[in-house]
């Protein structure tokens, strides 16, 4: 009897692994997967990880994390994103406004950075994986002068909330948003808002495959 044992590439064990996890992590969200670029997104997560030899673009390096702590971390704001003019604030690596960008592919997205080696991954990225509609900024907010305003700006662990109110809110359009994405409670960052009379509200979001609530701070003007 000749026994036959079918061998599976390893890269494509990894892959199905990938995307099955995916898949897993956005029918968390609510969402369908047949209605997402999922290879686009696991295709970010590759030019991430290649350029995060050289470039440092962020302190994850597993595939299996970065999909899960920036492709699905960055997909679970997406109920928070109104209108189709947006801006993604101290974006680096481009999250989550890539990813959101993605997702969402009638929203026009502006990535917004200062550091030049995360502008030119993300230069590099828009050729690679061609977003709909995505401009690529580089410039501080102060400096930054856009020929039109946002109905959603959205910043992650970008800095504190007033200094975010402050710089941003002239950049919204009327009834726009301020969207922070933090991690614990920043209850002096939150006590500050309400000193000056900045209404806020709080909302907790799940993060998929992991046990960890993110905090979500949503800004009016």
């Amino acid at each position: 009897m000749i026994l036959r044992i079918k061998i599976y590439p390893v890269e494509n064990t990894v892959e199905n692994h990938l995307t099955d996890m995916l898949h897993r992590g956005l029918r968390e969200l609510g969402e369908d997967p047949d209605t997402h670029p999922c290879e686009q997104y696991l295709a970010y997560i590759d030019l991430l990880g290649h350029w995060n030899k050289a470039y440092n673009l962020t302190a994850i390096h597993s595939r299996e994390e970065m999909l899960t702590f920036h492709i699905l971390d960055s997909l679970a704001v997406l109920p928070c994103i109104q209108g189709l003019c947006c801006l993604d604030v101290g974006t680096g690596a481009g999250l989550p406004g890539f990813p959101l960008a993605l997702a969402r592919p009638a929203v026009r997205w502006t990535l917004l950075d200062s550091n030049r080696k995360k502008i030119r991954f993300l230069n590099h990225a828009v050729m690679q994986l061609h977003p709909p509609d995505v401009e690529i900024v580089h410039s501080r907010i102060e400096d930054y002068r856009p020929p039109h305003r946002f109905d959603t700006i959205i910043a992650r662990a970008w800095t504190s909330l007033r200094k975010f109110h402050d710089h941003a809110a002239v950049l919204l359009n009327k009834n726009g948003r301020l969207v922070a994405m933090k991690g614990r409670r920043p209850e002096r960052e939150l006590a500050e808002l309400e000193k000056h009379k900045i209404n806020f509200e709080i909302r907790e979001i799940n993060v998929p495959l992991v046990n960890i609530t993110r905090l979500v701070v949503v800004m009016g003007v």
